[in-house]
This record gives structure tokens, C-alpha cells and sequence, in this order.
């Protein structure tokens, strides 16, 4: 599976688009034409630039306004082709897009059309060349990818061929199984995008709102897996209109792409419908089966007050690490350790973000497979010495460089707790209040990290993403999703703060960086649970109604 990514999905100038798509994995490149435009150089500078990333060309984009013109309109847009074909050849490339034609001028008929293209064939034969007819979802005559093979068909020339472009189609809700009826050889490219489900102008909303496959909510993968059962062996490549990607990381968003055509390519090869796709192999998305641990970063002082609100909540002390000044506090299958480690990862999470809950472990049914799949994926592994006898437990980065670590039940992994803890008993434990496991953790990003981290979660794990709620706060808007699997055992709420004003983006300011705002608990009786922690000296947040009456009587009290 050869993947590509067309350069205006991206942010920055050309170098840096090319150096952040080399550095995400890809394969090759579309070079869409107001990049080259902007660069000062050459189109042979270009190409050379491309190939000292070790990239190919996929194709050169667009070519516009083509098909089915009236004299003198007709000629001129062949002289047009001519000099896209001189800037192909000194770029080193063969493939030049072609989309349905827009212009008020322009004439209908398919007969017209593929005898245009058939001409244009020829003259792209002459120059070793190849030309893609692409459907625009919104194209005065031609908006459907059956129409535009019609063109190529009836064009009956080698050097012509169609472009499928997953938006257009599953846009219009075109048939995609009518894809299996092209024969691979005559697609030429492949091109990828999602998007959340929007009633608006398909124009705009393909020009802006558009993001990587398995951030939205199109049907992407059967698209794809309708496009392997012809047999087509190119390129699978990314074009994404996006106004946030433009403005983001381009390093971050191409390694989305790449992540999100892996993921796909796995996906399709999983399938039972006899689909083909040359895929890297991976093990299957992780069955989460539950949280095994939250782990706090803290200095000494911020523990102690972290250590007594833990036994409000109800939990005991029961063991230290063998060598490491962690403390584990447990409740129910709840394990919270706090780290107060002065050298190591913890401490610098502690010295960069206050006290904070830096790192989870997700108890998986395979964790070394687990963390195979998230190399696969593009996922930054994470290791740190450990003394002998003690066991190294695999861990990836997550949310904010926090850790995820991976425990399961079937290997060493088991027994990390009576391997590297020492079982002690806590004198100062108050009474257990029920809770029994993590319902959920929220944690809290930057708005343009959201689709980044549903993503990262929904490809790794065996869970699905729920619609995105708008919650309003006072001071703006927070967005948020949540990853879920089917049992409930992996909940995670992703908020995402696009100002901060609100709650959510304080929170990213105060602590310098995304993370975990909150945790919740399952209890089977909520009311002894709330009993047992007024007996212990739990101090609540105001409720809604405290709060509006304490409202009130300041409102009475402001002198008019």
C-alpha cells in the first residue's frame, strides 16, 4: 500500500511540508500548484527537492476547466495542458489531475467529453504521460465518479485513466460499489478524505471542514475496500481542505495522515468481504479490559495533601515501590500511586506541570502486541531504566507527553504488583466509600488537538467515538467526544478548548499543557458513597442550587 498526501493539506512552505511528509513516513507527494507558485525556484528544484526526501511524486494538480469547451475556449485549454505537461516533465512526474469542468461555458455531453480526452491522451502519450479525470461533487456536467469512467471509458486511450476521490462520492451519496466495476488498472490515483456529517454547500464544506479518514463520520473504509476489490496497486493519497490543519503543526498533522491511511489499510485487510490491499501487517486494536493504574507526579508537599484526600475518598495506602518512592492508595480495582521520584520522567512531569496525573496504564488483552500495533501506528514508545528483578512495562506517549502504560493478564505483566511492590498497611486509612473502578478520565487539549487524540485512541483500541458535543462555559465553548468501547471498560473524555477563558483552556495555561483534568468513579450506591465521604471530611463543590442562591444574594446585596 503506497501512501501520498497532497501538499495543501498542510501548513508552512514547501521545504517544510516535504520534510514534515518525508519525516511522517509517506511515500509520495501531490504537488498541488499554488505551493509550487509560491516557491522560489524551479520546478527541477522542486522535483530534486522531493527526491533528496526520498519521496515520489504521485501526481500535479489541478488541471481545470477542460472538458466539453466551445471554440475558442477549446483550444486554449489545450494550450494550457501543453504547459502543465512542460512543468510535470521538469518536476518528474507523469500524472496530471483533471477535474470535471465548473465553467458556465462549458458544454454537456459524454460523447464530447471522451473524445476531448482522447485527444488530450494523445498528446500526453507523445510526452511518456498520463492524465486522471476526477469528479468534482459539484461539476456543471460531470459530479459523479460513474459519469466521469463513462468519459474514460468511451475515451479509449492508455494514457487516460480516472481519479477516485472518496469525498466527491460518498459526499453525493453516490453507489460506491458501483467502483468495483472499474477494472484497477484504469484508476490512476486514489485520493482520501473525511469529514464530519454537515448539511451545508458541498463546495464550502469540502473546502474547509474536511480531515484525515477516521476523523469524520463518511464511510471512508468501505470506499477503500470497494477500490482494493478492482485490484488497484497505487496510491492511496490524502487531500485534505482543512482551515485548522492550514494553521497547525505541519509535522503533527502529516503524521496524522499517515497514522490514518495505516489504520485504514489495516482495517480494509481485516475485512471478511475478500478485499485485497497490501497492508503492513499489525496486530488487531487492543480489547481494553480496564484502567490498571493513574499515577500522580508530585513533590513531597503536594503529596501529603494528595495522600489525605485519597483516604477522604476512601482509599488506603497498601504498598511501595521496592525502589522507587511511589505509594500506592487503592479502593475497589482503583489503583492511584502517587510518584514523589526526584530524577527520572515523573519528576520532570512534576517540574514542568505541577502535580498532575502524567501517566495510566490500560490493561489490554495483550500488551506487548499492544504496543507493536502503536509503533505500527506512528506512537512515540517510552522506556526508562529499571533495576534488576523489576519489570519493564511497555508504555507509549500520550495526551500532553504524558505515558499510557500497557499491562495485561497473560504474561510477566501480571504480576507487577507483588513483583515490584512491597505490600504495607496503612494506619491512618479512613473508611471505604464504594467506589469500584474508573468510570471515566477526562482529559482536557487544545481544540486543534482533538481529531489528533481521537485518532491516536480509536485506532489503537478496540472503541469508537461518540458525536461532539458543544459545552458552553461562560467564557466561550468546549468540544467534546468521547472514546468509548462497547463493554464501557475504556471511557475516555476528550475536551477540547479552543480559548482560554473558559475552564478548560485555564486549565492548558495553568499547567502548561494538555492532560488530565479529572477522573470519575463507578459506585453501586452513589447515596452511601456520598454518605461515607460527608463522614469522612470530604469538602463537595457547591451544587447548581448553592450556587444560584449564593448569586442571588449577592445580586440583592449590590447597591443599584
Amino acid at each position: 500500500m503506497k501512501t501520498s498526501i497532497a501538499t495543501v493539506s498542510i501548513s508552512g512552505e514547501l521545504p517544510e511540508k516535504l520534510a514534515a511528509i518525508a519525516a511522517a513516513g509517506f511515500d509520495g507527494v501531490e504537488i498541488f500548484e499554488n505551493d509550487f507558485l509560491a516557491f522560489d525556484g524551479r520546478p527541477a528544484d522542486v522535483g530534486r527537492m522531493v527526491r533528496d526526501y526520498g519521496l515520489e511524486i504521485s501526481l500535479f494538480q489541478p488541471f481545470r476547466d477542460f472538458e466539453g469547451m466551445p471554440e475558442p475556449f477549446r483550444s486554449r485549454t489545450f494550450d494550457r495542458a501543453e504547459r502543465k505537461f512542460d512543468i510535470m516533465q521538469e518536476l518528474g512526474t507523469d500524472l496530471l489531475l483533471v477535474c470535471s469542468n465548473v465553467s458556465p461555458v462549458s458544454l454537456g455531453g459524454i460523447d464530447r467529453a471522451a473524445d476531448d480526452f482522447h485527444a488530450l491522451g494523445e498528446r500526453a502519450a507523445r510526452r511518456g504521460l498520463r492524465v486522471g479525470y476526477e469528479a468534482l461533487a459539484w461539476g456543471r456536467h460531470i459530479s459523479d465518479h460513474r459519469d466521469a469512467w463513462e468519459i474514460v471509458r468511451r475515451a479509449q486511450h492508455p494514457n487516460i485513466g480516472i481519479i477516485l476521490d472518496s469525498f466527491h462520492s460518498l459526499a453525493r451519496k453516490v453507489d460506491i460499489n458501483s467502483i468495483r466495476a472499474i477494472p484497477g488498472d484504469k484508476i490512476f490515483l486514489v485520493q482520501l478524505a473525511d469529514a464530519p456529517m454537515i448539511d451545508m454547500d458541498l463546495l464550502y464544506w469540502s473546502r474547509h471542514f474536511r480531515n484525515m479518514p477516521g476523523e469524520g463520520d463518511l464511510a471512508v473504509t468501505e470506499f477503500a475496500a470497494a477500490v482494493a476489490a478492482t485490484g488497484y496497486n497505487g496510491y492511496f493519497s490524502l487531500e485534505i481542505f482543512n482551515d485548522q490543519f492550514r494553521g497547525g503543526s505541519a509535522k503533527a498533522i502529516a503524521a496524522d495522515g499517515h497514522r490514518s491511511l495505516v489504520y485504514l489499510g489495516d482495517t480494509v485487510r481485516r475485512r471478511p468481504d475478500g478485499a485485497v490491499l497490501d497492508a503492513p501487517a499489525m496486530p488487531a486494536r487492543a480489547d481494553v479490559k480496564g484502567v490498571g493504574f493513574i499515577e500522580f507526579a508530585a513533590d513531597t508537599g503536594d503529596a501529603d495533601e494528595l495522600s489525605r484526600i485519597l483516604r477522604i475518598l476512601g482509599f488506603r495506602r497498601t504498598a511501595r515501590h521496592r525502589s522507587k518512592r511511589v505509594e500506592i492508595f487503592a479502593q475497589g480495582d482503583i489503583r492511584m500511586l502517587i510518584n514523589v521520584e526526584d530524577v527520572g520522567f515523573a519528576s520532570a512531569a512534576a517540574a514542568v506541570h505541577g502535580t498532575s496525573a502524567y501517566a495510566m496504564a490500560l490493561v489490554v488483552d495483550d500488551a506487548r502486541a499492544t504496543l507493536a500495533r502503536g509503533l505500527a501506528l506512528g506512537a512515540e514508545p517510552f522506556e526508562q531504566p529499571v533495576l534488576p528483578g523489576e519489570l519493564s512495562i511497555p508504555a507509549i506517549r500520550g495526551v500532553g507527553g504524558g505515558l499510557v502504560y500497557l499491562l495485561d493478564e497473560i504474561s510477566d505483566l501480571a504480576h507487577v504488583w507483588e513483583n515490584d511492590f512491597v505490600a504495607e498497611d496503612d494506619g491512618e486509612a479512613l473508611a471505604p466509600t464504594g467506589l469500584l473502578v474508573v468510570d471515566h478520565v477526562a482529559q482536557t487539549v487544545a481544540y486543534d488537538e482533538l481529531l489528533t487524540w481521537l485518532l491516536f485512541y480509536t485506532s489503537l483500541f478496540d472503541a469508537g467515538k461518540t458525536p461532539m458535543v458543544d459545552i458552553i462555559d461562560p467564557a466561550g465553548v468546549v468540544h467534546s467526544q468521547v472514546v468509548e468501547n462497547a463493554s464501557g471498560s475504556l471511557r475516555i473524555t476528550l475536551n477540547g478548548a479552543d480559548n482560554r477563558r473558559t475552564l478548560a483552556g485555564h486549565f492548558i495555561a495553568e499547567n502548561f499543557g494538555s492532560g488530565v483534568q479529572h477522573l470519575a468513579f463507578a459506585t453501586d450506591d452513589i447515596f452511601v458513597t456520598a454518605r461515607v465521604l460527608r463522614e469522612n471530611g470530604f469538602a463537595a463543590l457547591p451544587s447548581r442550587r448553592t450556587i444560584t442562591a449564593m448569586q442571588r444574594r449577592a445580586s440583592d446585596s449590590t447597591p443599584h
